[in-house]
């Protein structure tokens, strides 16, 4: 049974519990959809259990719930800031469905992050968002959230992430 957490008009800010994984891996397919990047989710069932619900959790997930039933999740984990010296909070996705756009339910899932990252002591949100996405951006940016020109999102990943892992292990003294 999903737990409430905070409550803002009719929508409901709910912990997802292993029981949702299901769900879970819905609304990231159905967010890939829209992003026309289906092709490109690995995520199933077993993988999110694992590190979302396993021993060493690395991310959680939140959902905005009408009458109970999830119409939209947030997908978040905690970081840290060099700079500011102080933890933050990493939204990797927010997906609000369709016929529930436009209805302040991304707003109110934002602004439960930000009362989080401020209860952590933190001192930043952020997320990324695709550059073609002007309808995203624009909500972004009404809320107040400035996008960063000063740095550029890098990523290694697939031959190119066990390419670079190799180089440490060639050049690690081993016992």
């Amino acid at each position: 049974m999903r737990k409430t957490i905070a409550q803002v008009k009719d929508l409901h800010i709910k912990e997802a519990t292993e029981e949702d994984i299901p769900i879970i891996l819905q609304f990231i397919k159905e967010l890939a959809e829209h992003e026309g990047l289906l092709h490109e989710v690995k995520a199933n069932e077993d993988l999110l259990a694992e590190h979302l619900f396993g021993e060493s959790p690395k991310a959680q997930v939140i959902f905005g719930c009408v009458n109970d039933e999830p119409i939209a999740f947030a997908l978040y984990f905690f970081n840290f800031s060099t700079f500011e010296g102080k933890p933050g909070v990493y939204l990797e996705d927010l997906y609000v469905k369709p016929s529930h756009r436009g209805k302040g339910v991304g707003t109110i899932l934002l602004s439960y992050l930000a009362h989080l990252a401020l209860q952590i002591g933190g001192g930043r949100l952020e997320w990324c968002v695709l550059t073609w996405n002007t309808k995203a951006r624009a909500f972004y940016e009404s809320i107040g959230a400035k996008p960063q020109d000063r740095i550029i999102l890098n990523r290694v990943e697939g031959n190119k992430l066990m390419d670079l892992a190799s180089t440490f292990r060639r050049l690690s003294v081993q016992d």
